[in-house]
């Protein structure tokens, strides 16, 4: 069983993640209205993101017994005034989402909750990653300043990026060791 306190410090990290994906999405709106559909592209895949990261949550907490309830989400924002705001946007989003993994992290150590600290490893990592993305991004867009043709062949790159769910716990794709 998971204790009480975990319990509620997880349902309330699936609405933030459900609020992430609801942010990018409205990201996608506003990159698809300004004609860059690869910059919508990215943010879509950013959307099925947030929903894995948030079913792995959901699936976790009743795999351990636990009883959700859905929260309401907030509404996100919709209206930037470029790719490079809309990235920073994405960026100071993601730094605050590592501190709430690291607040849960703290939270399953409080709880002695070793199942819930392997789990959160995962997002640990899964955070360093969000942020790495998003800086190599804002990079290239600060490169790119107002040069419309660069910006393009950018949201061309953007264009590319598939939604890839990771392998299962357990799984190397090698078979049995």
């Amino acid at each position: 069983m998971i204790s009480h306190t975990m319990l509620e410090a997880l349902n309330r990290q699936i609405n933030r993640e459900l609020y992430s994906a609801y942010l990018y999405l409205s990201m996608a709106a506003w990159f698809s209205a300004e004609n860059l559909p690869g910059f919508a592209n990215w943010m879509r895949v950013q959307v099925q993101e947030e929903q894995f990261h948030a079913m792995k949550f959901f699936d976790y907490c009743g795999a351990r017994g636990g009883r959700l309830t859905m929260l309401p989400i907030e509404a996100p924002p919709n209206s930037w005034d470029s790719p490079l705001a809309i990235f920073e946007a994405t960026y100071a989003h993601e730094q605050k989402v590592t501190k709430m993994i690291y607040d849960l992290v703290d939270i399953a150590a409080k709880e002695k909750d070793h199942a819930t600290s392997n789990l959160l490893r995962w997002y640990v990592d899964e955070q360093v990653e969000e942020e790495e993305n998003d800086t190599e991004i804002l990079g290239k867009l600060k490169r790119v300043g107002t040069d419309t043709n660069a910006l393009l062949m950018l949201d061309k790159e953007l264009g590319m990026r598939v939604f890839t769910p990771p392998a299962p716990a357990g799984s190397s794709g090698q078979g049995a060791p």
